[in-house]
């Protein structure tokens, strides 16, 4: 940009800033079709998982459960990677093994989703109507699925 006289050169045409590129999103909540019982018998049904990391998915590979039984490594792999559930902050293997079989399955789905295809949706059809849409599964507010 040139200046005359200590004025702006109007001729000279300044580019705005590109806009900064959109943020990745790292942690995904979602709410378990039935809930983690804890001790106390209070259910835990709302939750959030992180984005699994190299280091995630290679260390259940050393860990003597999975190599004693390779169907513990999503127990071992979801502990590491499900940040909460209610009011439970420290998830432990032993926290994924006491969930009810549908929510294990329904956070398996999520991570992969989430990991591999990076999103949480996922393609329905209504048994009514025959229209096809997206759910979000990870939806946790109401009104969504």
């Amino acid at each position: 940009m040139r200046r005359r006289n200590g004025d702006l050169d109007l001729d000279t045409v300044v580019a705005p800033a590109a806009p900064p590129p959109p943020r990745l999103q790292t942690e995904f909540t979602f709410q378990l079709p039935r809930g983690y019982v804890d001790e106390d018998g209070q259910v835990h049904r709302d939750g959030s998982m992180r984005l699994a990391t190299a280091r995630d998915e290679l260390a259940p590979l050393i860990d003597v459960r999975v190599k004693q039984n390779p169907a513990y490594l999503s127990v071992v792999l979801l502990s590491l990677v499900v940040t909460r559930i209610g009011t439970i902050t420290t998830i432990r293997t032993e926290t994924i093994e006491r969930l009810f079989a549908s929510d294990l399955a329904f956070l398996q789905d999520l991570y992969r989703r989430i990991n591999a295809e990076g999103h949480t949706l996922a393609e329905v059809t209504c048994p009514n109507c025959d229209t096809s849409f997206d759910v979000d599964l990870a939806g946790s507010r109401l009104g969504e699925s």
